[in-house]
C-alpha cells in the first residue's frame, strides 16, 4: 500500500526540477545566438567586415561542435532524443492549438524543427559567405547569402514566439531553463 503524506499548502515545496541541458548545450545556444546577432548587425558595414567574417567562422565551429554533440552528447543533447518525424510535429502543433500542448522534458518537436533549420541554414549561409568573401560566384551568391541570413532571422523569430507560447502554456520559463539547464520535473520528482 502506498502511503501519501499530506503537506499543508503553506509548507509545500517548490516543484522539483531536473537537469535537462548540460552546460555545453547552453553555452552553444547562447554563443550561437550572440554570433548570429553580431553577424547580422555587422553585415552591411565594410568597416566591420572582419568582425562579420570572424563571427561566421565562429558560427561554423559552433555548428560543427553541435553536430558532434548531437551524436555523442548526453541524452537531451542528442538529436535522437528530440528530432521526430512529420506525424509527431503535426501532433505537437495540434496540441498547441488546442491550448493543452504535449509536454516534453527536452526539446519539443517544433523546437527540433527550429534547431534543424537553424543548423542547416547556418551551414549554407556560412558556405555562401565564405564564397562571397573569397570572390567566388559573383553577385547572385551575395544575394543568396543575404537571403539565407534573412531566412535564419525568420526562423529565430518563430523560435522566440514558440518559446513564449510554450512557456505560457506550460507555465514554465523556458529562457530560464536554457540558462540554468533545469526544468520542472514532469512527475515532480527530482
Amino acid at each position: 500500500m502506498n502511503a501519501v503524506t499530506a503537506t499543508p499548502a503553506s509548507h509545500e515545496a517548490a516543484p522539483a526540477t531536473v537537469k535537462v541541458w548540460d552546460i555545453l548545450v547552453r553555452v552553444f545556444h547562447w554563443s550561437f545566438a550572440a554570433c548570429f546577432a553580431g553577424a547580422w548587425l555587422t553585415a552591411e558595414s565594410e568597416r566591420w567586415r572582419d568582425v562579420h567574417v570572424l563571427l561566421g567562422y565562429t558560427m561554423l565551429g559552433l555548428v560543427a561542435f553541435r553536430l558532434l554533440w548531437g551524436l555523442v552528447g548526453p541524452r537531451h543533447a542528442r538529436f535522437t532524443s528530440f528530432v521526430r518525424g512529420p506525424a509527431a510535429i503535426a501532433r505537437y502543433l495540434r496540441s498547441l492549438l488546442s491550448g493543452r500542448p504535449e509536454h516534453h522534458l527536452g526539446h519539443n518537436p517544433a523546437g527540433a524543427v527550429a534547431i534543424v533549420l537553424l543548423l542547416a541554414s547556418a551551414l549554407a549561409a556560412i558556405a555562401s559567405g565564405w564564397a562571397v568573401y573569397e570572390d567566388i560566384g559573383g553577385h547572385w551568391l551575395e544575394e543568396t547569402h543575404e537571403f539565407l541570413a534573412g531566412a535564419m532571422l525568420a526562423v529565430v523569430g518563430v523560435h522566440l514566439a514558440g518559446v513564449a507560447v510554450a512557456s505560457w502554456l506550460h507555465r514554465e520559463n523556458l529562457v530560464a531553463a536554457m540558462l540554468t539547464g533545469r526544468k520542472k520535473s514532469p512527475d515532480r520528482q527530482p
